[in-house]
């Protein structure tokens, strides 16, 4: 079970094929990810952080997050 941030994430593994998952994605979600046709495989530690900035230009505002596991900021000027 995954207990390091408020929710799992995953990635598509390069060639593979495979959907990589952390651990804590409800069993729920795994069956209908493979009842879609994804191969899923639950763990390992190949996932990285992010950071990332957005705009919205409607209300003329920026919004920015950063991985909460991991050291790392969002900014922007």
């Amino acid at each position: 079970r995954h207990f390091g941030s408020s929710s799992p994430r995953g990635d598509k593994a390069a060639g593979s094929g495979t959907v990589l998952l952390e651990s804590g994605f409800p069993e729920k979600t795994l069956e209908s990810l493979n009842k879609m046709g994804h191969q899923i495989q639950v763990g390992g530690s190949g996932h990285g952080g992010y950071q990332a900035i957005l705009w919205d230009a409607k209300n003329k505002v920026y919004f920015g997050a950063s991985e909460s596991r991991k050291d790392g900021q969002a900014a922007g000027y």
